[in-house]
C-alpha cells in the first residue's frame, strides 16, 4: 500500500479512492483512522473488504440523468492512530510514497501536546505526521509526496508549516526540519458534491468531480483520471468554485433570506423556479463579465453551464436553508471579495453589489 490515507470520511470514498480504483489499480491504499472512535470500527472493515465497496452517482452530467454504481477497491489496508502507531510507524519506513489526508474543518488545528516528545493519540494530524516523517528520515530518508485535500487555501504550504512548527517546538533537530522542509508538500483544491453515505462503507455523490494539483518539484498526479488536473496556479479554480458555485449558492439564500420564501426549499427547487431565473441573469450579466476582464470567460463559461447542471441534480435536497448559516460571512468571502477582485478591472456589478452591501436587489 504506498499510498497512506488519513481520514475515513465518505468524501474520500468517493473522490480519491475511487480515482485510484478506476485509474490506478496496481497503486493500494492504506487508510488510517486518526481520530480514533471506536464507533467507526466497523466502517474502517468494510473499507478493506476485498470485494470493495459502492460508490453510486447520481445527477445529471452534460445534460444526461446519470445513476450507476462503481466499486471500489483500492482499499487494501486499513490502520488506527490509537491501536497500530508500531504498524504505521513501520508503513512510513518503508513503503509510503504518497500522503492524502482529509481531517475535517479544523484537521490541521493545534492542541495541547502537540509538542510532546513523544506521539500520543490526542495530537493533531499534523503534528502525528511529524512523528512519522521523522521515523522514515531515521531509516533512510527515502522522499515522498504529501497531498492534502483539507479546503485550506494553500493546504499544502500551511501542512509543512504547521508540521515545522510541530518539530520546532518538540525540539526536533535541524537536518530532520531541513529534510521535511525539502518535501513535496502538494496544494490542492478538490471539489464534489457527497450527499449520504452508505453502510458500512460507500457513498452517493454527483457526477462531477475536481481534483486539482498545484504543480511543484517532485508533485505529479497520483493516477491519471478525468477528475485530475496538475495546474501552474490554482488561483484560478479556486475562485471558479468560490466566485461561481458558491456565489451562486448565496445568491439564492440571500433572496431567500429576504423573501421569506419556503423553509423547505432546496437549491433545484430554487433553480426551476423564478430564483433560478434570476441566478442565470446575475450569471451573464455581472459574473461572466468580471471573470472575462481577466481574459477567463470562455474558461468560467463552462464553469458556469457545470454549475447550472450541478445545482438541478435531481437527487439532492439541498436546502437553502442549511446553505444560508453563517449568511454575512459567506457574503463577504463570495461576493465582496469577486467584487473586489472583478471591479479592479472595471467590470460593473450592480446586483452583486446590492447584496454585498446588504440592501438585496430586486430580481424583477
Amino acid at each position: 500500500t504506498p499510498i497512506v490515507q488519513f481520514g475515513t470520511s465518505r468524501f474520500l470514498q468517493a473522490h480519491a479512492d475511487l480515482f485510484l480504483s478506476e485509474a490506478a489499480p496496481g497503486r493500494g491504499v492504506c487508510v488510517v483512522q486518526s481520530s480514533g472512535d471506536p464507533a467507526r470500527a466497523h466502517r474502517l472493515a468494510a473499507l478493506a473488504d476485498p470485494a470493495g465497496f459502492p460508490v453510486r452517482i447520481r445527477g445529471i452530467e452534460n445534460g444526461r440523468t446519470i445513476d450507476e454504481e462503481r466499486r471500489v477497491s483500492s482499499v487494501r489496508r486499513t490502520l488506527s492512530t490509537a491501536t497500530d502507531w508500531a504498524a504505521l510507524e513501520a508503513l512510513f519506513r518503508e513503503d509510503a510514497e504518497l500522503v492524502i489526508s482529509n481531517t475535517g474543518d479544523t484537521g490541521f488545528a493545534e492542541r495541547p501536546g502537540d509538542a510532546a516528545p513523544a506521539p500520543h493519540q490526542a495530537m493533531s494530524y499534523p503534528a502525528k505526521l511529524f512523528h512519522l516523517l521523522a521515523a522514515r528520515f531515521e531509516a533512510g530518508g527515502r522522499p515522498l509526496v504529501i497531498m492534502p485535500t483539507e479546503l485550506v487555501s494553500g493546504n499544502g504550504t500551511v501542512l509543512r508549516a504547521r508540521v515545522l512548527g510541530t518539530g520546532r517546538a518538540a525540539g526536533a533537530p535541524d537536518a530532520l526540519l531541513e529534510w521535511i522542509d525539502g518535501l513535496a508538500f502538494a496544494d490542492s483544491l478538490v471539489d464534489r458534491i457527497v450527499s449520504e453515505p452508505i453502510e458500512p462503507a460507500g457513498a452517493v455523490a454527483e457526477p462531477y468531480a475536481l481534483w486539482a494539483i498545484g504543480r511543484a518539484p517532485g508533485v505529479e498526479a497520483p493516477c491519471a483520471h478525468p477528475a485530475i488536473e496538475v495546474h501552474d496556479d490554482l488561483g484560478t479554480a479556486e475562485r471558479l468554485k468560490l466566485h461561481v458555485l458558491n456565489l451562486g449558492h448565496t445568491v439564492m439564500a440571500d433572496r431567500w433570506r429576504r423573501e421569506g420564501l419556503d423553509p423547505g426549499l432546496t437549491v433545484r427547487e430554487a433553480v426551476a423556479g423564478a430564483p433560478g431565473d434570476a441566478l442565470r441573469s446575475l450569471y451573464a450579466d455581472e459574473v461572466l463579465p468580471g471573470f472575462a476582464a481577466k481574459g477567463l470567460e470562455e474558461r468560467a463559461r463552462r464553469y458556469v453551464r457545470t454549475t447550472l447542471e450541478r445545482f438541478a441534480n435531481p437527487f439532492l435536497d439541498h436546502r437553502l436553508a442549511d446553505i444560508s448559516d453563517n449568511h454575512a460571512a459567506k457574503v463577504e468571502r463570495r461576493i465582496g471579495a469577486f467584487l473586489d477582485w472583478s471591479e479592479a478591472d472595471g467590470a460593473a456589478a450592480p446586483r452583486l453589489t446590492a447584496i454585498a452591501n446588504g440592501t438585496g436587489w430586486s430580481a424583477g
